[in-house]
C-alpha cells in the first residue's frame, strides 16, 4: 500500500491500528519526523529507533532517532540500543553483514532475556552494564 503526503492524517491512523499494511512511506521531512516518533512508540520508544539516511549514489548517514538527551548525559543511563542498531545498518550498507548480524543478534538476545535492561526497557541496569553484556554475547559468538 502507498499512500501520498496529502493523506498523512490518515496514514498516522492507519499506522497505529496495523502497521504490518506499509512498505515504504514517502513524506516531507516534517511528516516523516512525525511519523517516525510514532512509529519509535510503536516498537518500545526512542532509546531502540536506529535511523539511515541513504541518498544518491550510496551517500549514508546512520544515527540514533533520538536526541542528545542533556537531562541524563554522563549518568551512565541511555539505552545504546538505537546507536547500536543504526551502526548495524551502517555495516550492511558497507557490505559487512556479518558482523552488523552479530550486533544485532546480541542486541536483541539481551533485550528478549530481560535480564540486563536500561530502565526505559524496564531494568535497573546502567548504560555500561547494558553494553558489557552486549559486548559478552558478541565474543561468546566468535
Amino acid at each position: 500500500r502507498s499512500l501520498s503526503w496529502q493523506s498523512t492524517p490518515q496514514c498516522l491512523c492507519d499506522m497505529v491500528q496495523d502497521p504490518t499494511q506499509f512498505d515504504v512511506l514517502v513524506m516531507p521531512n516534517l511528516y516523516g519526523d512525525i511519523l517516525s516518533d510514532l512509529c519509535a512508540g510503536l516498537i518500545g520508544g526512542l532509546g531502540v529507533t536506529p535511523s539511515g539516511n541513504i541518498g544518491a549514489n550510496g551517500v549514508a548517514i546512520f544515527e540514533s532517532v533520538h536526541g542528545t538527551a542533556p537531562d541524563i548525559a554522563g549518568l551512565d543511563m541511555a539505552n545504546p540500543t538505537a546507536l547500536l542498531l543504526s551502526a548495524v545498518m551502517m555495516l550492511r550498507h558497507m557490505g559487512l553483514h556479518d558482523y552488523g548480524n552479530k550486533i544485532q543478534t546480541a542486541c536483541f538476545d539481551t533485550i528478549r532475556d530481560k535480564k540486563v535492561l536500561t530502565k526505559d526497557l524496564g531494568g535497573n541496569s546502567k548504560c555500561s552494564e547494558f553494553t558489557a553484556e552486549i559486548c559478552r554475547r558478541i565474543q561468546d559468538m566468535a
